[in-house]
């Protein structure tokens, strides 16, 4: 027996089948639609044989072939679309919608309840109301039980002026807001990096605040960034090293090698940190610049760690599959390593807050106790030059004091410098030639005295100071033999003679005069200058007060190598 034919009967509301010429009803079956929308909904689910509707009806036809037409254009989007009544009630969908809604024909059924009751995210709480109401589009953001996030739009449709329908479409935007949430993610965990109250962290050495740093970066790389090969190295500036940070994955060889900022036989790191450039080597079997990193690899991605545009090292990760990382990645990546650079930097500055602070502590004391105890050496050599009568036994307990007295300064020294290393806070420019040399400052000024303490010793000279020129010279023949002076620095007028004069009473004890004389801006009414130039002073062997710290340092290095060239 033959299969009927099926005919979609599209008729005015209140008709039914009944109206149809009963030949025609005995030879088809006949379903019954009373909106040409019902009927093109029923047309895109079912296969029917035939549409039968009236001539009296034509204009319904017109319509129904518009909206044929369109719906074959809407089943080509890749967004969602509905038309819904002034209920909410879904009647017409395109296949996306349906399929996203996975519960097969939606026709009659709520909107909300058609796609899964998802929640509102914002901004608009009630969009198909809010559309119906104003008659205006309304937009907001949907979120799924399953977690997927739609934008969806209203569009109000009306008919003699009062909004009677919607269009709504959907747009899967999961991946867009999954991304931007993850994103935000990375940026909250970088915040958090080196998280410490500053009380906890200023009491941490500088070594457990980077194995916390260490901890909280591995972290985020394996549970927000997932990646498992990870390779950190900070760049030294003075030699370009790459030194290792941090490494997880790595081939215990790889981690050691020796890697410098260079563009050229520094592998993809070296050429990193050198460019100051990102690098995906997406296939490591046809990268001329990777050099193996982990076993296995086949794509990496290497970021430099930034601090105010300044490259300090490299962030690198790496993966068994090819074209393993994508732009998503890498902006992540990039977004992390700039919390990572400003973690190192708190650290690094923390480190040097404290050494600051011990240096100040150590540069107090010292402030309070160097000249006195200059003036305690001074007056112990003075006594034993003056009282050639001395019995062994006093001369003894004098030069023991004398002795005690540059220990005390010494171990002041020392302790500063464990407190507060030089790498640390270091001085502005090393002077190696500085170092062990031994300079005597005669000054009436307790200033320019404590000054030259300070711009001297952090080269690690040894300075004493005196405020007469008879000091000087009862010093500097008290010391000839165990403590010579290097240098003598000494102010144009003592109060008790003049520069000139100390370099006549130093003549017969050492040749030539290691002498630099200190001059206050103004006329030297003595000629102080052009008297001790003739009697041999160095042609640079001037500077001014109050002492300027390169000035001072070129002219010392200066009178140490020509008194060294002139004694060979």
């Amino acid at each position: 027996m033959a299969e009927r034919r099926r005919i979609l009967y599209l008729c005015k509301p209140g008709e039914t089948a009944d109206t149809l010429p009963a030949s025609l009803r005995a030879e088809a079956e006949v379903d019954v639609a009373h909106h040409p929308l019902r009927a093109l909904t029923r047309l895109a689910q079912q296969r029917y044989d035939g549409v039968y509707i009236t001539t009296q009806r034509l204009q319904e036809v017109v319509e129904l072939d518009r909206l044929l037409e369109s719906n074959r254009i809407l089943e080509g989007m890749p967004d969602g679309v509905a038309l819904l009544d002034s209920e909410l009630i879904v009647l017409w969908s395109n296949q996306v919608f349906a399929q996203w809604c996975q519960r097969g024909n939606v026709v009659g059924e709520p909107f909300f309840h058609a796609l899964g009751t998802p929640q509102v995210v914002g901004p608009q709480e009630h969009p198909l109301l809010t559309a119906l109401r104003s008659g205006r589009p309304t937009s907001t953001l949907l979120k799924t039980g399953d977690g997927r996030y739609f934008q969806l739009h209203a569009a109000p449709l009306s008919e003699e002026g009062r909004p009677t329908r919607l269009v709504v479409t959907l747009r899967d935007v999961s991946h867009e807001i999954l991304q931007q949430q993850k994103l935000a993610a990375i940026q909250d965990a970088g915040r958090e990096l080196a998280d410490l109250k500053p009380e906890e962290i200023f009491q941490m050495p500088v070594e457990d605040r980077i194995e916390l740093l260490k901890a909280n970066i591995l972290h985020c790389i394996r549970d927000l960034l997932n990646f498992d090969v990870v390779e950190i190295r900070l760049l030294d500036p003075k030699t370009g090293r790459l030194v290792p940070l941090l490494e997880v994955g790595m081939d215990e060889e790889a981690a050691r090698r020796e890697l410098y900022a260079r563009e050229s036989g520094n592998g993809v790191t070296g050429f990193v940190a050198a460019t100051g450039k990102s690098y995906l080597c997406e296939d490591t079997a046809n990268d001329p610049l990777y050099l193996t990193g982990a076993k296995g690899a086949r794509s990496s991605l290497t970021v430099p760690l930034k601090l105010h545009n300044e490259t300090i090292g490299t962030f690198n990760v790496e993966s068994p599959q090819p074209h393993a990382f994508t732009d998503a990645d890498l902006q992540f990546l990039q977004v992390f390593c700039r919390d990572v650079a400003m973690s190192l930097n708190t650290l690094q500055l923390l480190a040097a807050q404290r050494a600051n602070a011990a240096q100040e502590s150590v540069e107090q004391i010292h402030r309070q106790v160097a000249v006195p105890i200059d003036e305690i050496v001074c007056d112990a050599a003075y006594v034993t030059e003056r009282l050639e009568s001395l019995d062994d036994e006093l001369r003894g307990r004098l030069e023991k004091i004398l002795t005690t007295a540059r220990q005390i300064k010494e171990v002041i020294h020392k302790v500063g410098r464990t407190l507060a290393p030089a790498d640390a806070v270091p001085v502005t420019e090393k002077r190696e030639k500085l170092r062990g040399k031994r300079v005597l400052v005669v000054d009436g000024d307790e200033k320019v005295r404590s000054s030259a303490h300070a711009l001297l010793e952090p080269h690690e000279c040894v300075v004493e100071t005196v405020q007469r020129g008879s000091e000087a010279e009862s010093l500097f023949r008290h010391n000839l033999k165990d403590f010579r002076y290097h240098v003598v620095i000494s102010g144009v007028k003592l109060p008790d003679m003049s520069g000139y004069d100390l370099m006549l009473r130093l003549k017969p004890l050492v040749q030539p005069v290691p002498l630099i004389l200190a001059q206050e801006f103004g006329w030297d009414s003595g000629h102080t200058i052009v008297k001790a130039r003739q009697a041999g002073l160095h042609p640079n062997g001037c500077v001014i007060k109050p002492f300027r710290e390169r000035q001072l340092l070129d002219t010392v290095e200066t009178i140490l190598d020509w008194a060294q060239s002139a004694r060979a």
